[in-house]
């Protein structure tokens, strides 16, 4: 687990987005792609994302980025399944490795992205909160 520090700029993006949709944030952070990413408790995601998305469209609106809002689970496994929602995929594993299991080619290709950068966005992810050291796809 590594410690979460944020700067000014940081700080103002996650008050507006806790303004907007009135839950608390966990956790915000920009992966390589330049998606923005809000972790929120799980049993908040549906306040969070609004009727019909209304947050989330709002938000993009206003910070002119793609967003994603993740629930926070404090299982690794299930907070992984939620980090790669919508993809259909089974995720098992032991203490530091976890394997997920997708069911057809181009889902595992989702999951590991161009020159594995989902698979990395998601290891450094679940390094903020869990002692993961490797995630497999099979």
């Amino acid at each position: 687990m590594s410690k979460i520090v944020y700067n000014a700029e940081s700080l103002k993006v996650m008050t507006l987005f806790e303004n907007v949709t009135r839950v608390r944030l966990k956790d915000y952070f920009l992966d390589d792609n330049e998606l923005m990413n809000f972790v929120v408790d799980e049993v908040m995601l549906g306040k969070a994302i609004g009727k019909q998305a209304a947050n989330v469209k709002k938000l993009e609106a206003m910070f002119k980025k793609k967003i994603k809002i993740v629930g926070f689970n404090p299982s690794p496994r299930k907070f992984l399944k939620n980090l790669l929602y919508p993809l259909q995929v089974e995720v098992e594993g032991e203490e530091e490795t976890l394997m997920v299991k997708a069911n057809d080619a181009k889902t595992k290709s989702f999951v590991i992205g161009r020159n594995q950068a989902n698979l990395k966005n998601n290891l450094e992810i679940l390094k903020k909160y869990f002692k993961i050291n490797e995630i497999k796809v099979i």
